[in-house]
């Protein structure tokens, strides 16, 4: 899996492309953890290129999500597609993240 890193402002965005599954899981987690450690937490995962996550992926995302959640702030979720949104419904994971649009809105929100 590619994982493209950007700043914008003291926010890091981190946009995977493909499916999020098993192994990338672990990989997408240990970027989340590093752009944490440098930024205390400013963060937006773009998930407009992801088309779709296993049970690894969905873990993945709960169990950062809930890091943040602990350390007050929120996991902001961008372009998530209707697959992604549903899976987040039903399994109440979408209830620990902030989920936009896009980018934009989700860096504003940051404000």
């Amino acid at each position: 899996m590619n994982i493209d890193i950007q700043q914008q402002a003291a926010v890091t965005i981190l946009s995977p492309k493909g499916p999020l599954l098993g192994i990338d899981a672990m990989s997408l987690h240990d970027s989340l953890e590093q752009a944490y450690m440098e930024n205390k937490g400013r963060l937006v995962l773009d998930l407009s290129m992801v088309p779709y996550t296993d049970s690894k992926g969905l873990d993945m995302i709960n169990t950062f999500g809930t890091k943040l959640v602990n350390s007050g702030r929120v996991l902001r979720l961008s372009g998530t597609n209707e697959t992604i949104r549903e899976v987040l419904a039903l399994t109440e994971v979408g209830a620990i993240c902030e989920q936009f649009d896009d980018i934009s809105t989700a860096v504003r929100s940051f404000s």
